[in-house]
């Protein structure tokens, strides 16, 4: 009998596992959404799942949708606007020639967009423009600051609660004080954010050497369309900022900007929504909400009672232990799930064992560092993915996984060593 009511959760377990794999290894070159929505798909048509649950599963995620259109909205009008340009051309002249200069430059963007306009942002927002500046800079090699945008996106992603989605997931209503976060978190997110410039600068050295980078750039004319798009990026910051502080869910004000911003452009320029609609890429938005629906279905197999349990007795045993352990599990486990919803069954678990503050610390980081290990850890990371393909270029997960396996773990086990010991 205890075999027969085990094999549901068995089969729940392998459509779950094999939906994951097929996002990494994109058989037959289908899009990373196709594998996720066929995984939720079977887990339904099969039995092992209602339609009343797998659609819990998807409305789950609805904060994440408007978060993710908003931005993307915003993306696309700047660059359609020629806002990226522009900033490139700035950038490139900052640069002075020196392929390494440019390289740090792009870093401390990377970091601050990251901070104050959250990972997903970065992928999405800062990606087309570091393109179009190694572009004007005549670089032949533009992956060693393509692959910037993907990995601080993640580093600098626990600086402010704002700086990943998946922060307010794992606290949840139990959110620290932003002057109690910043105590916690400010070293660790220093170490992590210094750790993954010099391994990405020591692995990308030889390319870097190498790189002529030109210093007689035009500047493109900022039109109306760019400034207001720019605008609009500003004023999203600040009100994921503003959100944050009274405890209001980041998606609609990040909606509402992006809308608002989209329309006043197109108003202006009287017309071109087609353009704009067209170039979005609404595949995430399927993607995620698979991603949801898988973990769902896991958490209806009894694996989150399973892991709050085991989280309570280990934190009641030996905390400091506890706290690197989980976080390695959780670092690591999101490249399988991806950090979205690994933060949101962790996130349960830890609040469901009511786990010391900084049980909670090391998993969130976890969750936010883990991701730089590859290309499904983070939904960043497939967005960097997306837009990097649209320029042209690409990354196999064997490529992003050799380099992830040198840039992650020194930045997760300083930060861990941060928080847990000093």
């Amino acid at each position: 009998m205890g075999a027969l009511t085990l094999t549901p959760n068995v089969a729940t377990w392998s459509i779950a596992a094999l939906a994951t794999l097929g996002v990494i290894l994109r058989p037959f070159a289908w899009p990373e959404a196709i594998w996720a929505t066929l995984g939720a798909v079977l887990l339904v048509v099969l039995g092992l799942m209602p339609w009343s649950v797998a659609l819990d599963g998807v409305a789950k995620g609805t904060d994440v949708y408007l978060f993710l259109v908003g931005m993307m909205l915003l993306s696309e009008v700047a660059r359609k606007e020629g806002l990226f340009d522009w900033l490139a051309a700035h950038a490139v002249r900052a640069a002075q020639g020196s392929a390494t200069r440019l390289f740090t430059l792009v870093y401390l963007v990377g970091t601050v967009v990251t901070v104050f306009l959250s990972n997903d942002a970065c992928a999405v927002v800062l990606t087309p423009a570091v393109f179009a500046a190694t572009k004007a800079a005549g670089v032949k090699q533009p992956l060693p600051y393509l692959f910037i945008c993907a990995f601080i996106a993640n580093a600098a992603s626990f600086v402010l609660p704002i700086s990943n989605p998946a922060n307010l997931v794992v606290f949840a209503e139990h959110m620290p004080p932003l002057g109690r976060w910043l105590a916690t978190f400010t070293l660790p997110s220093v170490l992590a954010i210094v750790a993954t410039y010099l391994v990405l600068r020591l692995t990308q050295n030889g390319s870097l050497q190498t790189e002529t980078v030109a210093t007689d750039v035009d500047t493109p004319a900022l039109g109306r369309g760019g400034l207001i798009a720019a605008c609009g990026i500003v004023a999203t910051g600040a009100a994921l900022i503003g959100a944050s502080a009274a405890g209001i869910e980041l998606g609609l004000p990040t909606f509402v900007a992006g809308l608002a911003t989209t329309f006043v452009v197109l108003l202006i320029n009287r017309g071109g929504v087609v353009e704009v609609a067209r170039d979005v890429s609404w595949s995430v938005l399927p993607l995620v909400a698979g991603l949801f629906v898988l973990v769902e279905a896991l958490e209806k197999t009894g694996v989150l009672g399973m892991l709050a349990d085991l989280l309570k007795r280990a934190a009641d045993s030996d905390p400091a232990a506890t706290a690197w352990a989980g976080s390695a599990l959780v670092a690591f486990g999101s490249n399988l799930v991806n950090n979205l919803p690994a933060g949101l069954l962790a996130g349960a678990a830890v609040q469901s064992a009511h786990a010391p503050e900084t049980v909670a610390g090391a998993i969130l980081i976890g969750v936010d560092l883990g991701p730089n290990l590859s290309v499904t850890g983070s939904l960043a990371t497939i967005l960097w993915l997306t837009a990097i393909r649209r320029e042209g270029q690409d990354v196999s997960a064997w490529g992003f996984l050799k380099l992830g396996m040198l840039v992650m773990p020194p930045a997760l086990v300083l930060a861990l060593g941060a928080l847990i010991l000093v």
